[in-house]
């Protein structure tokens, strides 16, 4: 799949959720946890840029609830405008990660909360190294996903088609490592979303930290 086509089947899939995927995993508890975990990291007013957004809940409402001041990128304008309106605390705008210029320690922190899964693994393997890049020094990162052995599988998720493709957890955890991170903390659990055409999936959480040792490229 190109860029071309990948790119709207993406922001087609969210557009037509919407808010129902804030339904679906409004009662993920380890998403609850993971937040916690990085806010006990923040210090006061840190910036923080969400990747994939989606309705601004629960990352980005939490994050600016607590004062810090967060920046959410997401690829479907439904989302985006859901989350403005949601939590005009923070500020969004709709751009694919790719293309969004990212300078060098600019954040004190990066959440990527299931955001990378209809990108190839090249692809997941850039973003990646390029977000740790924008993290300040010792910054921290939080890296979400479903840890399958999948590349570009057709799937119906909620409903919607789409074409995954992600690692497994020790490769995740590798490729976190080669972009300069130190992993933290990690939890592994199956979570069923809230929506009637949801199955149990496993959810991998990284806790991760740029090593202060990590230079620009």
């Amino acid at each position: 799949m190109t860029d071309g086509q990948q790119r709207p089947r993406a922001a087609a899939v969210f557009d037509a959720l919407g808010a129902d995927y804030e339904k679906a995993f409004a009662g993920a508890p380890a998403h609850r946890r993971s937040l916690e975990w990085l806010l006990g990291r923040l210090a006061p007013v840190s910036r923080v840029l969400d990747v994939g957004s989606g309705t601004g809940r629960p990352t980005a409402e939490t994050l600016a609830d607590a004062g810090h001041r967060v920046e959410g990128v997401d690829i479907s304008p439904v989302m985006v405008e859901l989350a403005a309106r949601q939590v005009p605390a923070a500020s969004f705008r709709c751009a694919d990660i790719r293309d969004v210029p990212l300078a060098e320690g600019s954040f004190d922190a990066v959440c990527v909360y299931f955001a990378l899964l209809q990108l190839d693994r090249r692809e997941q393997t850039d973003v990646v190294r390029r977000l740790a890049r924008a993290l300040a020094p010792a910054g921290h990162m939080v890296l979400a996903t479903v840890p399958l052995d999948v590349e570009g599988v057709d799937a119906t998720f909620m409903g919607q088609p789409v074409r995954v493709t992600s690692f497994t957890a020790p490769d995740l955890v590798a490729v976190a490592e080669g972009a300069g991170l130190e992993v933290l903390e990690r939890e592994e659990l199956l979570f069923t979303p809230a929506h009637p055409e949801a199955g149990p999936e496993p959810h991998l959480f990284l806790h991760c930290r740029r090593r202060p040792t990590t230079t620009g490229a």
